[in-house]
């Protein structure tokens, strides 16, 4: 038997409708099974869609799973802040004033309330390993008309979701990329990846600190993610990691654009407090009712 359950789909990473990632969110989603939540992904056939359950920890405000069409993911940035922003505006009274504790597949992520900006996830630790040498030309190819910048390591960093970080030689070089979706898919299967984060420096009258793109092959098709709070995870782990080799960010505080491609205006918010990330971004409400099922 089927029942009314609230509903949102909200666009996060941007305060200005339809130019962030879109993220589908069900918020009553005690009693339904692993079946129908893969079903209700493939049915709204975003990235992520967002089951919001009961905790098991004390700690926690809520549970959430996430499920793209295809599989169930521990963790995703997007999917954290938008599950946040969706409960706070239907009404979810924290149990701690200022932050939400939220329980998924990587145990207790904190999302703080922010004055301005929206809210902001505590990245969860990453485990970074460098590239093997054995991969450079594999990776060039997959990255076709962008520079990789020769004296910067990639770095594979896995907090759930495992990104292949890779420094391009500036902003224009991130977007001057073509990728090569059969070369994408050999270092996934070959490095064990979910895709391959690029990120380059703007100038210093540019939109941002840093361009970023998300890449990913799924089944031979090639998809760039319009704006991904994993990645930008990723990625504030490896600066941070490196030392802040940027002198646009030696106060510890950054900003990310993403999505220029895909005519989308992300904009993602990074600061490190006592030495840790914090990834956030605004977000923004663009369908809310009820869905039957």
């Amino acid at each position: 038997m089927t029942r009314l359950r609230r509903f949102k789909q909200v666009d996060v990473f941007t305060a200005v409708p339809l130019k962030g990632n879109a993220l589908a969110v069900i918020l009553d989603a005690e009693g339904l099974t692993d079946d129908e939540m893969y079903a209700m992904a493939r049915w709204t056939n975003l990235a992520e869609t967002a089951f919001v359950l009961k905790p098991a920890s004390p700690e926690a405000d809520y549970r959430v799973r996430i499920f793209t069409t295809d599989k169930e993911l521990p963790f995703a940035g997007h999917p954290t802040l938008g599950t946040a922003y969706a409960l706070l505006e239907s009404g979810l009274t924290p149990k701690n004033p200022g932050y939400l504790i939220q329980e998924c597949g990587v145990g207790l992520v904190q999302v703080n309330q922010l004055a301005v900006g929206g809210q902001a996830f505590s990245a969860p630790p990453a485990v970074l390993k460098p590239l093997a040498a054995e991969y450079n030309d594999l990776l060039a190819s997959a990255l076709r008309g962008g520079k990789i910048q020769a004296n910067v390591t990639p770095v594979q960093a896995d907090m759930g979701i495992i990104w292949l970080v890779v420094r391009m030689e500036s902003a224009q070089d991130c977007l001057n990329i073509k990728a090569d979706a059969a070369a994408i898919s050999q270092l996934q299967t070959q490095l064990g990846i979910n895709g391959v984060a690029v990120y380059g420096l703007h100038d210093d009258n540019g939109p941002a600190n840093y361009e970023v793109r998300a890449l990913i092959d799924e089944d031979g098709v090639l998809k760039e993610d319009p704006v991904t709070g994993s990645a930008n995870a990723c990625l504030a782990r490896v600066l941070k990691e490196a030392g802040f080799p940027d002198g646009n960010n030696t106060d510890q505080k950054y900003l990310v654009r993403q999505g220029t491609k895909l005519q989308r205006d992300g904009r993602v918010t990074v600061t490190f407090i006592d030495g840790e990330p914090w990834i956030g971004g605004d977000s923004c409400t663009l369908i809310d009712g009820t869905l039957d099922l």
